[in-house]
């Protein structure tokens, strides 16, 4: 049996028909599920306008209680074309001299009216666009790191991998590969303090613009994880945007991964971890290389001598202010509030 519609236009019109008819106003309000003050008063708009009185009304407010007056709009707007140049403030402050009732609009208000006139000119957002930083050469283990993400791959029970690699770049020892979840900084702070702490600290580290190696509306685009870099001493060498053969040695790794490593696909992360360091073993100790003389990287590749020490509390010189970033990114200097990014809120 289908379902029967129901309008609230014709709910009405029979609930007025049957008082009509001479039904008692309590029971009929009863059985139509409403109250009787409302039943009265869809009786009494009936009785006064008829059957228009039925239909839905408006529920806009009749009228706006700090809504501007007409005359003070118009003097805002008159004033904005006399004067093209000047601004909200400036249009205010001309008000409060020529205009002499109690209310006068803020200074908010006045910059509504001009937009709504369409007389405010919006600047465009500079987009910040990602650079690249000047790249080494070096030929010492340990004075160039390369850090990546490979292209995330399904497993076989449907989650996704995000495999997180760290190589140097002088040995092309393969360092760490850790099957990841996601890309998210809080696990790759996880794996690279694991890593420093068994590898020491290197002089550099060279990524991509992408994240969490950098965050494209922070400060110089810096990361919480770049940030941590540098307070460890490592220096950042970015690669142009879209060159990822800047970064050829640890893509040419990746090539590799991908053959030997990720075709299957494990069934879960634990069983992919294990193809992982299965693969590091065999590319660091087991395969040649062609760019090494066919040696193996771990036959040129050192611990570092920079041992990992954690982060050092922050000291600043006596004349210096010292002014705490809020938990939104912001200094404030008196009055002043200047945005510099959340990731300083740490610092």
């Amino acid at each position: 049996m289908p379902w029967k519609e129901c309008h609230v236009m014709d709910e009405r019109l029979r609930f007025v028909a049957r008082l009509l008819d001479g039904e008692k106003m309590a029971p009929l309000c009863a059985e139509f599920g409403i109250s009787r003050k409302t039943g009265y008063k869809i009786y009494g708009r009936y009785k006064t306008c008829g059957l228009n009185a039925l239909t839905d009304r408006s529920r806009r407010p009749y009228r706006q209680a700090n809504q501007l007056p007409m005359p003070i709009e118009a003097l805002i707007v008159r004033l904005k074309r006399e004067y093209p140049g000047w601004g909200a403030p400036k249009i205010r402050e001309k008000l409060r001299q020529q205009f002499t009732g109690p209310h006068l609009p803020a200074i908010s208000t006045v910059h509504a009216v001009l937009d709504r006139h369409s007389l405010v000119q919006h600047r465009r957002r500079r987009r910040h666009r990602a650079t690249d930083t000047g790249l080494s050469r070096p030929a010492d283990p340990n004075t160039l790191w390369c850090a990546d993400y490979k292209g995330e791959f399904m497993l076989a029970d449907k989650r996704y991998c995000y495999p997180l690699t760290i190589s140097d770049f002088a040995s092309r020892y393969l360092i760490s590969c850790e099957a990841l979840s996601t890309t998210q900084e809080i696990y790759a702070f996880t794996v690279f303090e694991r890593v420093f702490k068994e590898r020491g600290l290197p002089n550099a580290i060279r990524t991509d613009n992408g994240v969490p190696f950098a965050s494209p509306h922070a400060l110089y685009g810096l990361s919480k994880l770049a940030v941590w870099w540098l307070r460890l001493g490592i220096h950042i060498e970015r690669i142009k945007p879209g060159h990822p053969e800047q970064n050829g040695r640890h893509e040419r790794m990746h090539l590799t991964l991908k053959k030997e490593a990720t075709k299957p696909a494990a069934q879960n992360f634990l069983q992919q971890q294990a193809k992982f360091d299965d693969f590091i073993d065999c590319y660091n100790h087991e395969r040649p290389h062609q760019a090494l003389d066919m040696k193996y990287p771990a036959e040129l590749y050192t611990p570092s001598l920079r041992p990992y020490k954690g982060l050092s509390d922050l000291e600043y010189p006596f004349h210096d202010r010292t002014i705490t970033v809020t938990a939104c990114g912001r200094i404030c200097i008196g009055k002043r509030k200047i945005n510099l990014s959340q990731l300083h809120r740490d610092i």
